[in-house]
């Protein structure tokens, strides 16, 4: 071989162990920003359900069915579970016919 030949054969060695060191490092930070977005998805899911359960209490709180069942559970809810383990336990012996 002459010496053009060799410096071609260098050069072109030069370049493709760059490239292969430079494809290495961008393949280690591409695994790690994929990880990154995964966590931040599953963040942003979180979030999501969160809100979705805090515009469920909202709706319920603004809309005038809801202020009534938090009413009924709050006050009226409890006199009635009263009753009904009064009447249980007045009625526990008696079968129905």
């Amino acid at each position: 071989m002459n010496t053009a030949e060799w410096i071609l054969v260098a050069i072109l060695g030069v370049t493709l162990f760059v490239f292969l060191v430079v494809g290495i490092i961008l393949m280690i930070k591409i695994l790690s920003v994929s990880e990154e977005v995964k966590r931040v998805a599953i963040k942003s899911q979180d979030i999501a359900d969160n809100a979705n359960g805090v515009v469920t209490n909202v709706r319920g709180l603004t809309s005038v069915g809801g202020t009534v069942e938090m009413l009924v559970d709050k006050y009226v809810n409890p006199k009635i579970k009263e009753t009904l383990k009064e009447r249980k336990k007045d009625d526990g012996g008696r079968k129905e016919k």
